[in-house]
């Protein structure tokens, strides 16, 4: 492949990622939170309290920038602050239990909808992306 044809592979898996991205936001749109809302959500839901500054490090984002989100999370009641356990200085951020609902349903609308997609692909389209799954998520991780 030369670099032509590897740019236009590259432009064109960039664009079908962002089209799925805004395709599943769309499925679970029954609550307003934009991408960053949702990533932090779900982080809280899976990994448990963190501070605000290991999530802005987790999600990549300035700490301030992280601040508005949580402060934004925390005014619909969708995350709290309680004591660090180890460092009384600080405050972690948990998900509510509202939060873990809201996160819940918005995974199972992401799934339903794409269960619904997959199910139109053919077998061999379906292990093929699935196994793509893999290399993605590896990459999203670098």
């Amino acid at each position: 492949m030369d670099s032509e044809q590897l740019n236009s592979a590259i432009d064109d898996l960039a664009s079908g990622i962002g089209v799925l991205v805004r395709r599943m936001r769309r499925a679970s749109s029954s609550h307003e939170l934009s991408l960053t809302q949702r990533a932090v959500l779900g982080r809280l839901a899976r990994h448990g309290p963190m501070t605000t500054s290991d999530l802005a490090r987790a999600e990549g984002m300035k700490p301030q920038s992280m601040g508005a989100t949580v402060a934004n999370l925390e005014e619909t009641g969708l995350v709290s602050r309680i004591p660090h356990p180890t460092d009384g200085r600080q405050m972690n951020i948990i998900a509510t239990e509202r939060g873990m609902q809201v996160n819940d349903q918005m995974r199972r609308e992401r799934r339903t909808w794409l269960l619904e997609a997959v199910s139109d692909l053919t077998e061999p389209e379906r292990e093929i992306l699935f196994e793509a799954a893999g290399i993605i998520k590896r990459l999203g991780a670098q």
